[in-house]
């Protein structure tokens, strides 16, 4: 019986599940999106590693501009967090016909919003450096890096729009392959596009490796191509293969108004959060900005780093929107409750175990990212910090993931744009003169315990009543 069969039988189900069975439905859904996550991050760090063997000054320039792409990133996700939940709630309830419709009016809007997203993002990729406190040294490059990310938003956008309904109808492994091939094809076009031609040696043999020599723009290439690359398998397997959802153009191809207003109430607090939230980031890198080249590479590494510790945590929270969402549909609130407790507890105690594996192998882990001795030193130290909230991080992600997979994004997004701005920030901009980059880690550290509690007393009391 496939994951997608369980899934049903469990959710549209009148029989008891037990909590074994539960637990099992969760890691079957889970694993999946852990290992992609897994393999992004390893791959991740072999990307940034092939930027940092270039300097301190390629890490900086490409550090500079991520919590921008966050933010417009952040942007594609919440459209496609819209749509994907109204799949979740018509897939539990049994309609597979309107969530197909839901499906190909999404696709259309999706692509619009995309252009126009990136249309923005392009416009301003010439003055963001700059606005953003960079150095001469690194302006430039940050500047092209940025410029071929805008044009490559539509591509994202469809791309996350595809993968989140088909794991909101439980597929979870088809999208999870996609993104792994992504990464990988990411690091094979740096490997040519990043470094120019060169003699490498395997034992006795060498030979010449070709390669364009583009730096940090090659590396920006590199990303894009591969992004492409999984959207068109994406594209093709939904309109083609896929079991679940079903892409064609035979009915309304224009979004219906129940489905954009439905998609705006789910969607549009998530998309404010984003926004706020990557504002309150960028207003992050304003900060660490002025602390020098060093400090901005150390900045960009941890939080590449970090990524090993929330990487369960998102995956089981892309479970357990699936989970909740289609308990939602089918009007199963005895599941609702059961999934959010065991996804939590699942979350806390994977991303615990990572915090402890991080503070110990740090050092082992910046050794292959960098040769600045200096670079690794400071991470080393801001991750070591960031390793005490990782329990509480991972609370949030979870308690976030059940809200959206209910419908209810508005509290929650309020409690995570509270927490950063009122808490995160201010912290920041007073510990960062004193402590420096290690001041703006700490504030991020409290501000994610601060964030995590309230998530998860928000929850016991929705919980409590009548769902």
């Amino acid at each position: 019986m496939t994951t997608q069969q369980r899934l049903e039988q469990a959710i549209r189900g009148t029989g008891h599940i037990s909590v074994g069975e539960q637990v099992n439905l969760v890691f079957m859904l889970s694993l999946p999106a852990i290992m992609s996550n897994l393999v992004d991050i390893v791959m991740s760090y072999i990307d940034a590693s092939m930027v940092g063997s270039l300097g301190a000054h390629a890490s900086a320039s490409i550090g500079l501009v991520s919590t921008s792409m966050w933010l417009f990133g952040g942007l594609c996700a919440a459209i496609a967090s819209g749509f994907s939940v109204q799949v979740a709630h018509l897939y539990g309830a049994g309609d597979k016909a309107k969530a197909n419709d839901v499906v190909r009016q999404a696709f259309i809007a999706a692509l619009i919003i995309g252009l126009f997203i990136g249309g923005i993002a392009f416009s301003i990729s010439r003055d963001l450096p700059v606005w953003l406190g960079g150095s001469e040294d690194i302006i430039d490059d940050s500047r092209r890096y940025f410029q071929l990310f805008a044009i490559a938003l539509p591509i994202h956008i469809v791309t996350f729009l595809m993968s989140s309904m088909l794991r909101c109808s439980g597929n979870m492994k088809f999208p999870s392959m996609v993104y792994i091939l992504v990464c990988i094809l990411d690091v094979v076009f740096n490997f040519f596009l990043i470094f120019p031609t060169r003699q490498i040696v395997i034992g006795n043999i060498g030979f010449a490796c070709p390669g364009m020599g583009l730096g940090v723009l090659g590396a920006a290439w590199g990303t894009l191509l591969a992004w492409f690359t999984g959207t068109l398998i994406l594209l093709y397997y939904v309109s083609f293969r896929s079991t679940e959802l079903r892409l064609t153009f035979t009915g309304r191809c224009l979004p219906e108004r129940r489905v954009l207003k439905k998609a705006w109430r789910i969607g549009s607090p998530i998309g404010l959060e984003r926004v706020i939230s990557c504002a309150a980031q960028i207003t992050s890198t304003m900060i660490v900005a002025p602390l020098g080249t060093v400090a901005i590479a150390a900045n960009a590494f941890g939080i590449t780093i970090e990524s090993l510790c929330y990487m369960p945590g998102y995956g089981i929270g892309d479970a357990a929107t699936t989970l909740v969402g289609q308990s939602i549909g089918a009007q199963r609130s005895d599941l609702i409750r059961r999934f959010s407790v065991i996804t939590l507890a699942l979350a806390v105690g994977a991303m615990s175990l990572l915090a402890v594996v991080m503070y110990v192998f740090a050092p082992n882990l910046m050794t292959l990212m960098t040769p600045d001795l200096e670079v690794r030193q400071l991470t080393t130290d801001v991750l070591r910090i960031e390793a005490w909230a990782e329990p509480l991080f991972a609370t949030s992600i979870v308690c976030y993931s059940i809200f959206v997979g209910m419908g209810k994004s508005l509290a929650p997004s309020i409690i995570q744009l509270g927490s950063i701005w009122l808490v995160r920030i201010p912290l920041a901009a007073v510990l960062a003169g004193t402590l420096g980059l290690k001041g703006v880690w700490i504030a991020m550290a409290v501000e994610l315990c601060v964030r995590g509690t309230m998530m998860l007393v928000r929850l016991i009391i929705k919980l409590r009543h009548k769902l």
